[in-house]
C-alpha cells in the first residue's frame, strides 16, 4: 500500500471519529487528536487518542471514554471487525519549549 493512501485512509479515520465525538466531549476540553488501528499480539485494536490544551486527568479520560463508547456502539460500521477499542490521551513531551 502506498504512502500516499495510508495517510488518505489515516487521515480519514481520524475525520470521521471527530466528526462523531468532537461536539459531544468538548465541555471536557478534550478533542480527537488522533484515530488509528494496529494490531496487537493478533488482536485488531482501534486506538482513539485525546488532547486538550491543559493537562487531561483520569477523570477526565474516564468520562470521554464512556460518551465515546455510547457513540461508537451507535456507529459499528466505523469500528468494523475491530477486536479492541483504546482510548487514552496523547502524552506531553518532557520539554515543551521544543
Amino acid at each position: 500500500m502506498s504512502h500516499s493512501l495510508l495517510f488518505r485512509r489515516w487521515s480519514k479515520l481520524k475525520e470521521t471519529v471527530s466528526q462523531l465525538v468532537d461536539e459531544q466531549i468538548k465541555d471536557l476540553n478534550v478533542y480527537v487528536f488522533d484515530a488509528f488501528t494496529e494490531e496487537v499480539e493478533g488482536k485488531k485494536v482501534f486506538n482513539i487518542v485525546l488532547d486538550s490544551e491543559e493537562v487531561i486527568d483520569l477523570n477526565k479520560i474516564t468520562e470521554a471514554s464512556r460518551i465515546i463508547n455510547k457513540i461508537m456502539d451507535e456507529h459499528e460500521e466505523v469500528l468494523g471487525d475491530i477486536d479492541e477499542l483504546d482510548i487514552y490521551s496523547n502524552e506531553k513531551g518532557a520539554n515543551e519549549d521544543e
